[in-house]
């Protein structure tokens, strides 16, 4: 999903923890594929896609390029026919690299604040220029991120909105930007926390898509050092109620913009054996990239340990020490790890699940419509988004400039991370669990086909968890994956994931942890969803509102 930083500095844990994991090897030799959608074919796939040799595949780079040249070869040879540009299975879609200007400077009551010291504004990759200023906006506290008492989105608007978090240094961008995104800037006062190599990270330039925003404004986001954050409110943030205004800020985000490669979406089509009806399109996508490679390895059995014990939501858990409690539980839970393997250093976000699982799951889901005897009515639309963890850029870009009309898409079924949902990974997870975002908020006959499909599954049924999909959500999942892009024009939706874990954009997000057996059921849910969407004797009923296509998501 859509990225949020994970840069843990190497712990150093007393030796010792056992996972619950499933015992998969670290390497697997692929084996040719067959017709059916098999957890074999899933395994000799995704070993491959995320394998250490990708470093990650970071959009705009080398190794993403290598994953979806993969890819591609993979369409050529089952013949399906490329729905790129010119031909071909690619879409490119064109970058800039953006880095912040040396004037940019903040003022609070006639104090300046020094970028890159004082604060570090997180907004180059996404909205970049199209950030507001701040030029005289009042600040405001707006709470411990996460929490429930963080102010209602009235009271932001306008404002400079000061965040403290519970531990560490993360708070989610996206989410934050989503409920306050009528606030002049988002602050959050974790720069004093955050790990060295992070700030550099976050201080070089990023590539970013190049194209007019579809958004024109949106608040600044920022992290300050606490000195900063008191100097805004006036006080000390320890006690402060979520709500106290504090003084004038006056300032603006400047960037500077030069060339960068661009990177690709993947596109094939297999056309609809009704000539009536082969003009309409059945979408399925996935996002190809994740978050590439740190410089700072770390060992890999004790980060897995720590995190499956202290960390259960990974980088959605920020930096969250461990208490004394947990200590003796990640001691045994690494010690049973080391009694399986050797320690080994590791610094690859391999993303096997996020979204090597979905990526891995479509190319199945197109080889079984390709070598299937009978043909949908319908045309399948098989795409690879690039770019997903970096701000939606592929599906962005697609549906703003499609290669099909896009009119003619009467569905889009987005599958990111669909290869966990254990009882340990997620709660309230099992056999069969499988979170549905977005399925009834266009069509309600789509969410209805998705349940029909799903109660067809025995030795378990699949179990729909509806509680990422709730209005205001404060993870904001509806606006965060790449289904959005199709539903801001009004394009059916059903987003699926078998939910996050302990190793979401950790370098533990490995092929070895795959439930591939579950990973095999819900590729062929997606299989027989979108059969049954292409195959139906009319097109899908949108009987929701339809929102604005260049208007900010609202979950």
């Amino acid at each position: 999903m859509n990225r949020i930083s994970t840069m843990f500095v190497l712990l150093a844990l007393p030796a010792a923890l056992v996972a619950q994991q499933k015992q998969n090897p670290l390497k697997y030799a692929a084996k040719p594929t067959v017709a059916a959608i098999t957890p074999a074919d899933l395994m000799s796939r995704l070993y491959g896609f995320a394998d250490d040799s990708m470093m990650g595949r970071n959009a705009g780079t080398v190794y993403h390029d290598k994953g979806v040249e993969y890819i591609g070869r993979e369409l050529a040879r089952l013949k399906l026919k490329p729905g790129g540009d010119n031909g071909t299975f690619f879409q490119r879609i064109p970058l800039m690299m953006r880095g912040l200007a040396q004037d940019t400077k903040f003022t609070v009551d006639g104090r300046d604040f020094v970028p890159g010291v004082d604060i570090l504004p997180r907004d180059a990759s996404v909205f970049g220029a199209d950030a507001r200023d701040l030029q005289g906006a009042t600040a405001i506290y707006g709470g411990v991120f996460g929490d429930t008492a963080m102010i209602k989105p009235d009271l932001a608007a306008g404002k400079v909105v000061v965040f403290t978090v519970p531990r560490g240094w993360q708070a989610n961008r996206g989410a934050l930007t989503q409920r306050y995104v009528m606030s002049a800037g988002l602050v959050v006062a974790s720069l004093d926390s955050m790990p060295a190599d992070m700030r550099k990270s976050l201080a070089e330039p990023a590539p970013s898509m190049v194209g007019a925003p579809r958004v024109l404004q949106v608040p600044v986001f920022f992290y300050s050092t606490r000195a900063m954050a008191e100097a805004m409110l006036g006080a000390p943030l320890s006690g402060m109620a979520p709500g106290t205004t504090g003084r004038t800020v006056t300032g603006s985000v400047k960037y500077t913009e030069t060339p960068a490669p661009g990177s690709r979406n993947v596109i094939a089509i297999l056309p609809g054996s009704d000539p009536k009806l082969a003009g309409q399109y059945v979408a399925i996508g996935a996002h190809s990239d994740h978050v590439g490679f740190d410089s700072a390895p770390v060992d890999h059995d004790s980060l897995y340990a720590f995190n499956h014990v202290v960390r259960p939501g990974g980088a959605d858990d920020g930096n969250k020490p461990a208490t004394p409690d947990d200590w003796p539980k990640v001691m045994a839970k690494l010690d049973s790890l080391r009694k399986l393997h050797t320690p080994r250093k590791d610094s690859i976000f391999n993303g096997a699940d996020d979204d090597g699982s979905g990526s891995m799951g479509l190319l199945e889901v197109a080889e079984a419509f390709a070598t299937a005897k009978d043909k949908p009515k319908r045309s399948m639309l098989f795409i690879w988004h690039v770019g997903e963890e970096e701000g939606l850029w592929g599906s962005e870009y697609f549906t703003d400039n499609p290669t099909v009309p896009r009119d003619s898409i009467t569905t889009e079924i987005n599958i990111d991370m669909i290869g966990r949902g254990s009882a340990q990974d997620t709660p309230g997870g099992g056999p069969g669990h499988l979170e549905l975002i977005g399925s009834r908020r266009l069509s309600t006959e789509l969410g209805d086909l998705v349940e029909t499909e799903g109660k067809k599954f025995t030795n378990p049924p699949f179990k729909f968890d509806y509680q990422y999909d709730a209005n205001g959500h404060p993870q904001q999942y509806y606006c965060r994956s790449d289904h959005y892009e199709y539903a801001r024009y009004g394009i059916p939706v059903a987003f699926m994931s078998t939910g996050g874990h302990a190793d979401y954009h950790q370098v533990t997000d490995e092929p070895q942890y795959i439930d591939f057996d579950q990973f095999a059921r819900v590729s062929q849910l997606v299989f027989n969803l979108a059969k049954t969407v292409a195959n139906m004797d009319h097109r899908l009923v949108v009987d929701k509102p339809k929102p604005d296509p260049k208007g900010q998501c609202r979950q």
